[in-house]
């Protein structure tokens, strides 16, 4: 029998077939490589022990902290594997949005202004009973306010006329409830840099029927013209035609008051709140409004319906557009995710807007509505609303402009 010869070798007998020079440049980059995984795993030790977890009352006392963005809020409530560490990141974001406060400014959201108004504005009023037209001239403002932090003010003025139903055309009869206004037509004049005292020179005119002008009201705001922001607001003047002689042109010269609401419509809204899935469902079912007879294109309506956490815009969504009537019907319901912090310290505003069918790229602000649950307040819908389970709670809210 013959056996197969054994070799016995050790590691020290094993040779690597190549020079010197590749042997010492492959152990150079096996410890830079070493080096660094090391350097890494420091620097990640010192990542962790320097940012330990805070208490939500620092989170709540840092003002400095941005928000939240909308898009990962709502990606992350609707992933159903998600981990804990991201639960517990994501409410610390949104502590930070209903603590922050930050002011974001939309239109005819709130008072405009708190302090007082002062000024005056010099305007004039005709109507040309032979070619039925109503003439509006802005002359001047004086004493207008300038801004504190740059001490100038550019002011325009912005003309609205109102006209009110008849008495003898409501046929529900609902004495309790104010009578509707709806917005014939809207002017604007030229804006005037850094003058406090401005002459504007600008006349307005438009067709009216003279048994309408006793229902009509001139609504003057006078503001300041920002080109980055909301223009700020600096007064109104609001005229009667009712209580004028203006058959001949009539100058007045009238002290600017503070900003009142006027009800141009009103809307029939829906609300339920799932607590499980924790979304939010708006229903938009009807908008009542009166149409204007004045126009003969066709005008239509569509809702913009947002979620506000402290002024904050959270989301919104847009209804689909309708030809108006005196009861728009939409019967269209939004769906928001909004975790439980959120809902706790949010508002809705409906903003309802007007398109012609000539003019397609124009809209109008016809009005807003904004209720849900502030810092000091709770509306009453929105109550009702937390009180049900999964039932949807319907309630009409004013429209105001």
């Amino acid at each position: 029998m013959s056996f197969l010869p054994t070799v016995d070798l050790f590691i020290g007998d094993l040779r690597m077939p190549f020079n010197e020079e590749v042997k010492y440049c492959i152990l150079g980059i096996s410890v830079a490589l070493f080096l660094i995984a090391m350097g890494i795993l420091v620097w990640q030790l010192y990542r962790y022990c320097s940012q330990a977890p805070k208490e939500p009352v620092d989170v709540l006392l840092s003002s400095d902290v941005k928000p939240a963005k909308t898009g990962d809020l709502h990606t992350e409530t609707q992933r159903p594997n998600f981990k804990v560490e991201k639960l517990h990141e994501e409410a610390w974001r949104l502590s930070r949005c209903l603590s922050m406060g930050s002011h974001v400014e939309l239109p005819s959201l709130g008072n405009p202004l708190e302090e007082e108004v002062n000024g005056s504005l010099r305007f004039s009023l005709y109507y040309d009973q032979l070619q039925s037209r109503l003439v509006v001239t802005v002359l001047e403002a004086r004493g207008l306010p300038v801004r504190d932090f740059s001490r100038s003010v550019d002011p325009f003025v912005r003309v609205r006329l109102l006209w009110a139903r008849h008495d003898n055309e409501e046929e529900k009869g609902e004495q309790s409830s104010p009578s509707l206004q709806c917005v014939l037509h809207e002017w604007q004049s030229r804006m005037v840099k850094d003058s406090s005292s401005p002459t504007f020179g600008d006349q307005f005119s438009c067709y009216m029927e003279e048994e309408d002008v006793p229902h009509t009201t001139v609504r003057f705001e006078v503001r300041d013209f920002d080109k980055f922001s909301r223009h700020g607001f600096l007064g109104e003047v609001r005229v009667s035609l009712c209580d004028m002689k203006i058959s001949n042109p009539l100058e007045v010269l009238e002290d600017l008051q503070t900003s009142q609401k006027d009800m141009v419509g009103e809307v029939l809204l829906s609300l339920k709140y799932l607590h499980t899935l924790q979304r939010l469902e708006v229903g938009l079912l009807k908008i009542r409004a009166l149409p204007q007879q004045s126009k003969k294109d066709k005008v239509r309506l569509y809702a913009r319906i947002s979620v506000l956490c402290n002024q904050f815009k959270l989301r919104h969504q847009k209804s689909t557009a309708k030809t108006l009537c005196e009861m728009t019907v939409f019967n269209e319901v939004m769906m928001f995710t909004l975790p439980d912090p959120q809902i706790r310290a949010c508002c809705i505003v409906v903003s309802v807007y007007e398109i012609h069918a000539a003019r397609k790229s124009s809209k109008r602000l016809v009005g807003q509505v904004t209720f849900g649950k502030g810092k000091g307040s709770e509306d009453e819908h929105w109550r009702l609303m937390m009180r049900s389970i999964c039932q949807p709670i319907a309630k009409w809210h004013p429209l105001l402009i």
